[in-house]
């Protein structure tokens, strides 16, 4: 067992340890650097973890990361708001924008139906989107989620929720591998995916 020559050294890399991918090891290389720090860094680094925490806002359209209420990308008149683009998390929404081919706009979920995990619809942000297919003039929604079990599992939900209504429903190409998150498909495969998207079946 690690033992540290100070409690608030051990409490500070029990804290970064708690941060995904990181272990005690990479936690005390990290304190340590910290250490070597000014204190004008260190406190800047710290009030910028502070500030993104009590600052930080879920567009109300979209629930992207903002720092307004309507994020960039909603507020922007360029873009093509009868196209919405179904995404898992806000890093998808990063890396589909990397690939510049797209140029609609985005709904965030928030995650996807896992029973194991204790995810059902109603944790997710699949409501507001069937509110915005039925109020906004939606044309087309494009399910970019991961081609995953879970993936799957949260299209056919979603499809079965917009049926009826007079929207396209589309997937990205299969140009993702399967099992593949979208964060990790390198931008060209990814902007290709989206460009050649296809019309969603429930047999996909």
């Amino acid at each position: 067992m690690q033992q540290y020559p100070s409690l608030l050294l051990e409490n500070a890399v029990n804290e970064f340890a708690k941060l995904p991918g990181v272990g005690k090891k990479t936690a005390l290389r990290l304190v340590l650097h910290l250490l070597r720090q000014s204190e004008e860094d260190v406190d800047n680094f710290g009030n910028t973890i502070m500030q993104l925490k009590h600052e930080v806002h879920y567009c109300k359209v979209c629930h992207n990361i903002s720092d307004t209420e309507i994020c960039d990308i909603c507020a922007n008149p360029r873009r093509d708001r009868s196209v919405v683009c179904v995404v898992e998390n806000i890093r998808d929404v990063m890396s589909i924008e990397n690939t510049q081919q797209y140029t609609g706009l985005y709904h965030v979920l928030g995650g996807v139906i896992s029973p194991m995990d204790g995810i059902g619809p109603k944790d997710l942000e699949i409501e507001s989107l069937v509110e915005r297919c039925a109020h906004d003039g939606i044309a087309e929604v494009i399910l970019a989620l991961p081609t995953t079990m879970e993936g799957d599992t949260t299209n056919f939900y979603i499809y079965r929720k917009l049926s009826g209504m007079p929207v396209k429903i589309t997937t990205i190409a299969r140009g993702v591998a399967i099992g593949n998150e979208l964060e990790y498909t390198d931008e060209v495969t990814l902007g290709r995916s989206i460009v050649n998207r296809i019309e969603f079946k429930m047999n996909n």
